[in-house]
């Protein structure tokens, strides 16, 4: 199978079209976000108490295989496996910790399991996501490529 995209130690991984265009506070991460490898955009957004992300392109959004839109095949649920690439929900409910730091879970399409994370705001366009299983930790950074 192609490789979809690479998140955070081959670990990890919103709505498609533009925000508009608004001032951004410091540590607020809302915006579309290119991943380190470059082959996913993020959407993210704030959701209720805490930020939410969908992908919203691929660089190869169809499965070299069949043609077809790449879909959430590793997914351990068999009803959501062919749900698309595109419009998945990556991450929701991430609670803030500190000013411009959030934790809680991302789901990895690459192999259907969903991880204990923690995302921030390291620099104006750069979001640091990371990924934990048990005490093995690590991540990536994501570029910033809209708002």
């Amino acid at each position: 199978m192609a490789c979809r995209f690479a998140f955070f130690v081959a670990m990890l991984l919103a709505l498609p079209g533009a925000l508009p265009a608004r001032a951004q506070t410091a540590g607020d991460p809302s915006g579309l976000w290119l991943t380190q490898a470059g082959d996913a955009k993020v959407r993210v957004n704030k959701c209720g108490a805490g930020i939410c992300g969908v992908v919203v392109w691929l660089r190869e959004p169809t499965d070299p295989a069949t043609g077809k839109p790449q879909v959430d095949d590793k997914n351990p649920n068999p009803a959501l496996r062919q749900r698309p690439m595109i419009g998945l929900p990556l991450f929701g409910g991430m609670r803030a910790t500190a000013p411009g730091k959030w934790s809680g879970q991302i789901y990895n399409a690459d192999d259907g399991s969903t991880y204990a994370s923690n995302v921030s705001v390291t620099g104006q366009d750069t979001l640091r996501v990371e990924g934990c299983v048990g005490a093995l930790c690590g991540g990536e950074n994501w570029t910033r490529a809209g708002r």
